[in-house]
């Protein structure tokens, strides 16, 4: 599956010092605004020891992980609704996205500019989502508007379109995002093909600083309302210091571990955020594994097993018979398939089957 996440906020605010941590890759990422104009796009591997593990298990020539995209996306000003700084370039980048990741800074340094002169996560986020709000809200109003000769005439589609935008409108109008508006199973796929940007899932990326002054550990007033925002909103939200993570994109294992304490932070920011963002998106991963290869697999939580079969071939939908099911643990656990089999842990499924997250998985067509 292709699904990405774009990583968005003011400008100047780390995020393509975040997207070279997360990507290993090098795009420009001065201390100025506007750095990045085109999107950069990176293909990230999803941090999953069960893996390695399954892998050494059937003694693999190769393991290919489950992937994530990432796109940075040029920064955000106030009035990029209305096209100010990038804004028109901007809106249309996100839009193109699954899932957005709103880069917020949570440390304080004079030397590192920031583009209202001081420092506040909350109104960041509030500027942010708000000319994503005016830009849905313009997309809404218009499409409103072209709506109105069908529902006239009485087209019952173009009705169902027209009271749910309205309904979205509204929220809008009110500096709500659309996601927060409750929409009956017909009126989704309308609603989807509008592409709105506040009905993105969002998570929020709190950039602190090894040895700054962070909010958070501060105990500062900013961060408080920040967490209760968070609360309020029941909203996805990781903490990453990407300027070691940036520093530390080179290495791997103990030597890893070993600078990150000496550059003085505590967790793995970026696989938590990779993880994160896995969750964002509703996301699971299955497995097959053998001597060829132990490979996870991407899918949509709720996926039944013919669907599921579609991550390695279009025609597994179509060709499905049945397939071998075991949950990756207790295949190890056992120690062989065959030793699985004897003891009944290996399940034939039908087309009703719902694969789990973490199932190893063989198809029969």
């Amino acid at each position: 599956m292709n699904l990405s996440i774009g990583i968005v906020g003011l400008p100047n605010v780390g995020k393509s010092t975040l997207f070279n941590a997360l990507t290993k890759k090098s795009v420009p990422c001065e201390n100025y605004p506007f750095c990045t104009i085109d999107p950069s796009v990176g293909v990230v591997p999803v941090p999953d020891p069960r893996l390695s593990r399954l892998s050494t298990f059937s003694k693999s020539a190769k393991t290919i992980p489950a992937v994530i995209e990432f796109v940075d996306i040029a920064g955000l000003v106030k009035g990029a609704s209305d096209g100010e700084g990038l804004g028109n370039q901007f809106l249309s980048h996100i839009r193109e996205t699954d899932a957005i990741a709103e880069v917020v800074r949570i440390f304080e340094d004079p030397n590192v500019i920031h583009v209202d002169g001081k420092i506040d996560p909350l109104k960041d986020i509030e500027v942010i989502n708000l000319e994503l709000i005016l830009a849905d809200l313009q997309t809404v109003t218009k499409r409103l508007a072209n709506l109105a000769r069908d529902v006239k005439a009485g087209k019952k589609e173009a009705v169902i379109e027209s009271d749910v935008l309205k309904r979205v409108e509204k929220a809008l109008e009110s500096g709500k995002l659309a996601s927060s508006v409750s929409v009956e199973e017909v009126e989704a796929p309308l609603l989807k093909m509008m592409h709105l940007l506040t009905r993105k899932p969002i998570m929020y990326v709190l950039n602190k600083k090894a040895g700054g002054k962070n909010l958070d550990e501060l105990n500062d007033e900013r961060f408080t309302k920040l967490l209760v925002f968070f609360k309020q909103e029941n909203a996805r939200w990781v903490i990453v210091d990407a300027g070691v993570e940036n520093d530390l994109k080179d290495l791997a294992g103990a030597e890893k571990e070993t600078f990150r304490q000496e550059l003085g932070a505590t967790d793995d920011g970026i696989d938590n955020l990779i993880k994160k963002g896995y969750e964002l998106l509703d996301l699971i991963t299955y497995f097959t594994t053998g001597e060829d290869e132990t490979r996870a697999w991407t899918i949509m939580r709720g996926w039944t097993a013919p669907l599921a079969g579609t991550a390695i071939h279009g025609d597994f939908k179509d060709k499905f018979i049945r397939a071998e099911v075991i949950e990756w643990d207790k295949l190890l656990e056992a120690g062989s398939y065959a030793a699985a089999r004897l003891k009944g842990l290996v399940r034939t499924e039908g087309k009703e089957y719902i694969v789990k997250d973490g199932d190893v998985v063989e198809f029969k067509i």
